[in-house]
């Protein structure tokens, strides 16, 4: 006689949301120095079931401790992850087949962007060059509706010439962010939560800590033109992301579309 393992279909849905939520970790912590955080973690539990199955009771002991004690740091380490993970989950938006298909679009083999980073670094090229400030923030699978609201709704397509219309200094348009989804552009005089970070350096100014506070906040990029320089700066997870020329500026927006 055999014994056969039971699988049922709720068993098939447990898999499912396994993998969702370890999904939306990995998302999260991609990039980041907390990757790191967690790879130390696993490293000390594996450690930690060798020494149980060697039977070294006293530093399996002293493992056991430290990881059964370790729930209330990882809440501190992570804390900026979890209010991220948590508002991922709280801005989707389950009755817009639209926008929940963007959240589960993991299941999908081969994604290809729908934002034409092409003419949002060509418009930025040209706003660098007469130094006109512009902030322009990029929904990922966050819903950002709720900045949305704070602002100036609009349904237009990307084109330089917009991009450019909106920012230019005497336009009413040109204070506030400017909030492109899925290619569209729908919202201008956007207001973003400030980063209240003590890392950013002084020289950058509102801006700045604009772009930051939302990429902290949401999972969205923001590219931004100073005002005062005219240099092109891309924010993603709360900081600056560094390029040698526009060429290797444009493959990591792309990257970050797929």
């Amino acid at each position: 006689m055999f014994d056969f393992i039971e699988f049922s279909l709720l068993d098939v849905l447990d898999i499912l949301l396994v993998a969702t939520l370890l999904y939306y970790i990995y998302k999260l912590l991609k990039g980041t120095v907390a990757i790191n955080i967690v790879i130390g973690i696993a490293f000390i539990f594996l450690i930690w079931k060798i020494t149980q199955a060697l039977k070294m009771e006293m530093l399996s002991g002293i493992l056991g401790y430290l990881l059964s004690g370790g729930v209330i740091a990882l809440i501190i380490v992570f804390q900026q992850e979890i209010r991220k993970f948590l508002l991922m989950i709280g801005t989707t938006n389950f009755t817009n087949k639209r926008s929940f298909l963007k959240q589960l679009k993991f299941l999908q083999t081969e994604i290809s962007s729908e934002i034409d980073t092409d003419v949002i670094l060509e418009a930025c090229k040209k706003m660098s060059k007469t130094k006109t400030g512009a902030l322009i923030v990029i929904e990922r699978t966050n819903a950002l509706d709720f900045l949305i609201n704070t602002g100036d709704t609009m349904n237009a397509l990307v084109n330089e010439a917009i991009l450019q219309s909106v920012f230019y200094k005497n336009s009413p348009l040109h204070d506030g962010a400017l909030i492109i989804r899925d290619n569209y552009i729908v919202a201008t005089r956007v207001i973003l939560p400030i980063s209240d970070s003590t890392k950013i350096p002084a020289r950058f100014g509102l801006r700045h800590r604009a772009a930051i506070g939302v990429s902290e906040k949401t999972d969205a990029v923001c590219v931004l033109v100073s005002e005062e320089t005219g240099e092109i700066s891309y924010i993603k997870d709360g900081e600056f992301v560094l390029y040698k020329d526009f060429e290797e500026l444009n493959d990591k927006m792309k990257k970050d579309f797929m």
